[in-house]
């Protein structure tokens, strides 16, 4: 029989891996995009800063203490997406260091992120006395899901850049230009106009 913490931290990597919401996986790609695999300690940063904001929005959702409107925040997922995207466009891709908002934005749009899971998370609470061991179990699962969709992302990378030669440069933006196309199709299909 599996133990509350082993259930929620199988949820959390379901949820993060859930190929029929790709939302999430389409974040992260954007996020990473433009960085090369030895740039991992960076991309930890970030990613953990995304997770720390989702992690904040889902703990005050499960404690009821903030309620969104859920056809707002499934059309500013995308947008998330869709400002992650273009923000690539203008990066340094050379830069050895990031500008302190940079660090900000994954937190930012991870409350967001965690908004559209909010009213999931607090119906899979049901009557838990306490949400600290769910949602610490949950978020280590989001983590260990996002850290595995990135090793996958950077075998990709490596592959297509040391070994068929492609330029960093149109790896980068290419995979951009698809997060930022996707994002806009997302953004429609929500019919939020």
């Amino acid at each position: 029989m599996h133990s509350e913490f082993s259930i929620y931290f199988q949820l959390g990597i379901q949820h993060i891996a859930d190929i029929k919401a790709y939302d999430h996986i389409l974040f992260i790609i954007a996020l990473c995009a433009i960085y090369r695999p030895e740039a991992w300690r960076r991309i930890l940063i970030l990613i953990t800063a995304f997770t720390i904001g989702h992690s904040l929005t889902l703990a005050l959702s499960a404690l009821n203490i903030i309620h969104f409107p859920q056809q707002v925040i499934e059309f500013l997922i995308p947008v998330t997406i869709l400002i992650t995207a273009l923000l690539n466009f203008k990066a340094d891709l050379h830069a050895v260091r990031l500008p302190l908002w940079k660090y900000f934005q994954p937190l930012v749009f991870g409350f967001i992120h965690g908004m559209g899971f909010s009213n999931y998370f607090r119906s899979l609470m049901g009557k838990e006395d306490s949400i600290i061991k769910p949602l610490f179990a949950f978020n280590l699962g989001i983590e260990v899901g996002q850290l595995g969709i990135i090793t996958l992302l950077f075998v990709i990378a490596f592959t297509v850049i040391r070994i068929f030669k492609i330029p960093h440069k149109i790896w980068a933006y290419g995979l951009s230009g698809i997060a930022a196309i996707m994002a806009i199709y997302l953004m429609y299909e929500t019919k939020f106009w």
